[in-house]
């Protein structure tokens, strides 16, 4: 008599559930000279080029406040080597959110 393998054995292992990529979100305040004319919108621009969400927007005191969300690698990318340096006297503020 034949004996047959359990068809567990033959049948390709389940397909592991994906987790979802790691996100952050930080708010990012920039204070100073380098929030001139076309900050924001190239804020925006270079955001969106790392695929990154958010919102960038002036406030009344003249800073520009920008909501970076997406993958954490490409934040801090955007933080560290992206936008414009800036002098620690005239103020950059970086918030983590929950």
């Amino acid at each position: 008599m034949a004996t047959s393998a359990p068809a567990d054995a033959a049948s390709p292992p389940a397909p592991q559930p994906k987790t979802p990529p790691a996100r952050k979100a930080v708010r990012v305040v920039v204070k100073g000279r380098v929030t001139g004319v076309g900050f924001r919108d190239w804020t925006a621009s270079t955001a969106e080029s790392l695929g990154l969400a958010g919102w960038v927007r002036n406030r009344r005191d003249g800073s520009v406040e920008t909501l970076l969300s997406g993958d954490p690698a490409k934040i801090e990318d955007m933080i560290t080597r992206r936008l414009p340096p800036v002098d620690p006297s005239a103020g950059f503020e970086i918030k983590f959110t929950v």
